[in-house]
């Protein structure tokens, strides 16, 4: 059972944005100071991706834990209301995925983080350079990576 009343809970659901949240804008501002270029929220591509760098043909796609179903620490799942909750995340992690797979079939290089991942910004920043340099599957040493050592994407949010 909700603990908040249905005009509470109506007025906190309609603050959340889905789009310019914080995790995608501190992506956004780690690719931009790493020299890139991108396009936001391009309408021709299937699903939207939140950050489009056309001149490489890399899509990145930035997921809220709870809302895509990742069900890690910081979004066990829903805890009321589970009968509405459940299968509208379902929907959202089928349609993602047809989404990815779209884009991948369009010959686009897709990368996918999450909001927990986003919370530790060198390893994000290691994932982004990683990407950016050899596609989405690439995963550099330390050593290897040109942030390594770097205090540059230490903030965080």
């Amino acid at each position: 059972m909700d603990t908040i009343a249905p005009e509470a809970r109506s007025r906190l659901m309609s603050c959340i944005r889905s789009k310019d949240t914080t995790p995608e804008l501190v992506v956004r501002s780690m690719l931009h100071r790493m020299g890139y270029r991108f396009r936001l929220h391009r309408k021709d591509l299937p699903g939207r991706p939140d950050v489009v760098l056309p001149r490489h043909k890399k899509a990145v796609l930035v997921h809220g834990c709870f809302w895509h179903g990742h069900l890690c620490r910081i979004a066990p799942g829903p805890k009321s209301n589970t009968a509405y909750w459940s299968p509208k995340i379902e929907a959202t992690r089928a349609r993602d995925l047809r989404n990815r797979t779209a884009l991948i079939d369009l010959g686009w290089d897709v990368l996918e983080l999450w909001e927990c991942e986003i919370r530790d910004a060198k390893k994000t920043a290691e994932r982004l350079c990683a990407f950016m340099q050899n596609g989405p599957a690439a995963r550099p040493s330390d050593r290897d990576s040109p942030l390594h050592n770097s205090k540059r994407f230490t903030t965080m949010v």
